[in-house]
C-alpha cells in the first residue's frame, strides 16, 4: 500500500492546523446540518464552546477563526485566505456572521465563542460543543 503526501498532510489555515482543520470541519458540518434539517432560517444566534486543548490554547492557535469560517461554510482547503481578516473583524466589530454564506445572524465574539480553558469533556460530551439557540 502506498501513501501519498496528501494522506499525511492536510491543507489548513494556521498557525496550527491541528487547532483549525477539525474545528472548521465540525462548525461547517453543524451549519450544514441546520440547513439539512431546514432549521437554518430559524437560527438567529448560536454559541460555540471549546474545551480541552482547543479551549486552553485554541485562541492562540486559530480555533476561533476556524469556527467562524466553518460556520460560514468554508473548508480549510478552499477558504480564500485574503478574506479571513476582514471576516473575523466583521464578527468582532459588527457582531455578525453569515451561516453558510447565506444567512446572517447575530454573533458576539466575546460572549458566543467560549473558551473553557480548564474543563475537559468526556468523548461523548465533546459532540455537544456547538448548538443553536433562539
Amino acid at each position: 500500500m502506498s501513501i501519498s503526501t496528501f494522506d499525511l498532510f492536510k491543507v489548513g489555515i494556521g498557525p496550527s492546523s491541528s487547532h483549525t482543520v477539525g474545528p472548521m470541519h465540525a462548525a461547517r458540518l453543524f451549519a450544514l446540518s441546520l440547513e439539512h434539517e431546514q432549521l437554518l432560517s430559524h437560527c438567529h444566534r448560536l454559541t460555540a464552546e471549546l474545551f480541552g486543548s482547543l479551549g486552553a490554547t485554541g485562541a492562540g492557535h486559530g480555533s476561533p477563526k476556524a469556527i467562524i469560517l466553518g460556520l460560514e461554510g468554508e473548508t480549510p482547503d478552499e477558504v480564500d485566505i485574503g478574506t479571513i481578516d476582514h471576516r473575523i473583524r466583521r464578527a468582532r466589530e459588527d457582531g455578525q456572521i453569515t451561516l453558510l454564506g447565506s444567512h446572517p445572524i447575530a454573533f458576539s465574539y466575546r460572549d458566543d465563542l467560549m473558551m473553557h480553558r480548564t474543563e475537559i469533556l468526556t468523548l461523548s460530551q465533546q459532540w455537544h460543543a456547538l448548538f443553536c439557540i433562539g
